[in-house]
């Protein structure tokens, strides 16, 4: 057996007189599985939040939309390849959108919006259709008398004070395009008439800015033409990679369309995200280099406490070398068990909240408990980190050790 492994793992685990330099090993240790356990559960965490927010916005966010890059619209006729993007490996239903801004009232009430244009594929495939307070509707998004309505998020909802028993529609101004500043509303806005159908509860940023209507409405109250388009949103089968995909229309669409994968429709949501999780890591990490500086405290004790034991090696021809090895392999043993213990306790801890719920987010949450989604790439990189800051402390203890 190798002589330092030997020594050290003796020194740290065998039977011996209890003495404060066993105490503070031991509290290292236990420090160090604390850290490391409380950083895998609020990185678990953090990613049951993040995965539950992302499953709200993919509600409505569909996984790619193509768009111009230059102008609002664009059509889809007249030499644009919808075939070849429908042909598309992976890519297994194409839906139009017009989105704009809208002024709508409802009795003295007054809201700015967007207003998203859809066709009833889109109401197929996102699932928002499925987050009405009142369930499913028609996918041609009118009321029992054939005429256009609208669903809006719950947040404009109760803001219009919408009552669902009043069968005052909904009117909805958008600006008239090439039209100036008009002396009254009729100049400078086009102006329709929509039924009230539901509100939709999908994650508050979106029920406070969007509402949804046929995309046939919402182009006459632009003006379009029928092949025009601000977005085409498509839905991938889950064989193919989104990467994969983007790349192929890429290269079918060339330079004059942008091809954007949900996390580019939210790219603040997910750079705040991105930030926050790195700011928690790195606060935590703290903790366990304040556990990895003790070593260096715990280290230079038994090195003292073992002198006796240092000469009488020597003595028997084990060289400065070999013994600052053995402690070094004693304060790399110590963070290695800590690291486990603690990767260890905080998977049966999230094992347990995820099975459970224990831990509860209280009422008027989506949720009941807070969710968590455990990574191996959170375990690895949390070994990673308590073997390289312990590591660097026990080297430096060593180092600067006198045998």
């Amino acid at each position: 057996m190798n002589l330092p492994f030997f020594v050290a793992r003796r020194y740290l685990f065998s039977r011996k007189r209890k003495t404060i330099i066993n105490v503070i090993s031991w509290i290292s240790l236990i420090g160090i599985a604390v850290g490391s356990m409380a950083l895998i559960m609020v990185l678990s965490v953090y990613n049951g939040i993040g995965n539950l927010t992302q499953s709200l916005f993919n509600v409505f966010d569909p996984e790619i939309v193509i768009e111009a890059r230059e102008g609002k619209s664009f059509h889809t006729a007249d030499g644009f390849p919808m075939d070849k993007i429908k042909n598309t490996e992976g890519v297994v239903g194409v839906s139009e959108i017009v989105e704009e801004n809208a002024w709508v009232i409802y009795k003295q009430n007054e809201q700015i919006l967007m207003l998203r244009g859809v066709d009833g594929n889109y109401l197929r495939q996102s699932g928002l259709i499925n987050n009405l307070s009142e369930g499913p509707v028609n996918y041609e998004l009118k009321n029992d008398s054939g005429e256009y309505g609208i669903l809006l998020g719950g947040n404009l909802y109760f803001a219009l004070g919408i009552n669902y028993m009043d069968a005052t529609p909904l009117v909805v101004h958008i600006p008239k395009r090439k039209a100036g500043i008009g002396l009254t509303i009729d100049d400078a806005f086009n102006t329709q008439y929509a039924a009230v159908l539901d509100f939709f509860s999908v994650q508050s940023e979106i029920d406070s800015k969007y509402g949804v209507a046929d995309i046939g409405f919402v182009r006459s109250l632009l003006d379009y033409s029928d092949d025009e388009v601000t977005m085409l949103a498509l839905t991938l089968d889950e064989k193919h990679s989104v990467e994969k995909v983007k790349e192929s229309l890429r290269s079918t669409l060339g330079d004059k369309y942008w091809v954007k994968d949900r996390f580019e429709q939210q790219p603040l949501y997910y750079k705040i995200y991105s930030s926050e999780r790195l700011g928690i890591y790195l606060i935590l990490s703290l903790i366990i280099l304040i556990a990895s500086l003790s070593l260096i405290a715990s280290l230079s004790l038994l090195i003292i406490d073992k002198r006796d034991d240092n000469r009488l090696m020597q003595c028997l021809g084990t060289t400065k070398s070999t013994l600052r090895r053995i402690f070094f392999v004693e304060g790399v043993l110590i963070s290695v068990v800590g690291v486990f213990i603690g990767l260890a306790a905080g998977f049966v801890l999230c094992f347990l909240q995820q099975q459970f719920g224990i831990v509860k987010m209280g009422d008027n949450f989506i949720v009941e408990a807070f969710p968590v989604a455990m990574r191996f790439a959170d375990f690895a990189s949390v070994f990673a980190l308590v073997l390289v800051l312990s590591m660097a402390s026990v080297w430096f203890t060593v180092r600067r050790a006198k045998f």
